[in-house]
């Protein structure tokens, strides 16, 4: 199933601010070609992916002329190899090259989220593991970035301050202890999940006691990952949060937690390689 798209607005003022950027008060180039030319133009993958972004794409040459068409050959989600012809794009000349940076920096970056987010979701395949996302995305462009992880197959954490509490050691030193943080947060914002994170077992025991909706095991080593998954029964969902890489991430998911939450799915993007090509046609 298709991961659910931001509101359309979302994805608009995105492509505006990217837009407003790049184009400015005007394209200087675009006066360089007839207003009246007609093009048609191929997004073309240089090397592997995983397809994310196609609505900002398509946000950027709709705002710069409704007759931009774009016929897209796959779908958001769908693994892409070098050489693939991701669409046809087909409008007005000047529309087409001034939306031309600005569609492929979201395809871009985001199709790069949602492979690194395949990356992580297959190096856990056949564990009860889930990897879910952080707050560490690109400023601006979160919920663009939290699509794309959907994309990839993998899941959202919470997607910022207001739709989830996540009691970190600062909270737990400024409330005075676990209980009394988790206490405050239920009656505080009640309905809200409630996660609490702990740095050792004795924090883990606390945690327990209060029944929080899940608890994040902080940098723990993976003998005592499995110590904690043991001592929680099943009790409370788990979460591991750390250094996680491709490279360890199967060893973690084999100590039986629920969750690992990877901000490199997010911050360590390096974009996928896309290029554009036109052809202007007859003069």
């Amino acid at each position: 199933m298709a991961a659910p798209l931001p509101p359309v607005a979302t994805i608009e003022a995105d492509a505006r601010r990217a837009l407003d950027e790049d184009v400015g008060c005007g394209d200087a180039s675009g006066s360089l070609v007839p207003a009246d030319r007609r093009a048609v133009a191929t997004i073309v993958a240089r090397e592997p992916g995983v397809l994310a972004g196609r609505a900002w794409a398509q946000a950027c040459f709709a705002l710069l002329d409704a007759r931009v068409r774009i016929d897209w050959r796959i779908d958001d989600g769908t693994r892409f190899d070098a050489g693939t012809v991701l669409c046809r794009i087909e409008g007005p000349a000047r529309a087409l090259l001034a939306g031309e940076r600005s569609a492929l920096n979201f395809l871009q970056t985001l199709s790069a989220t949602a492979a690194t987010a395949a990356a992580f979701v297959a190096a856990v395949a056949g564990t009860r593991a889930t990897i879910l996302d952080t707050r560490k995305t690109l400023p601006g462009l979160r919920l663009a970035q939290k699509y794309a992880v959907r994309a990839g197959g993998a899941s959202n954490h919470r997607i910022g301050l207001f739709d989830a509490i996540l009691i970190k050691e600062n909270h737990i030193a400024c409330a005075g202890s676990i209980a009394a943080a988790i206490a405050a947060a239920r009656s505080s914002v009640p309905g809200l999940l409630v996660e609490v994170e702990v740095e050792s077992p004795a924090e883990l025991e606390q945690a327990l006691a209060c029944a929080p909706d899940r608890i994040m095991l902080d940098d723990f080593d993976l003998d005592g990952l499995r110590a904690a998954v043991r001592h929680a029964a099943g009790r409370v969902p788990l979460e591991y949060s750390g250094s996680v890489s491709l490279a360890t991430v199967r060893a973690i998911a084999e100590t039986g937690v629920d969750y690992i939450s990877v901000g490199a799915l997010t911050k360590h993007v390096r974009a996928v390689d896309l290029s554009m090509r036109v052809d202007p046609g007859p003069p």
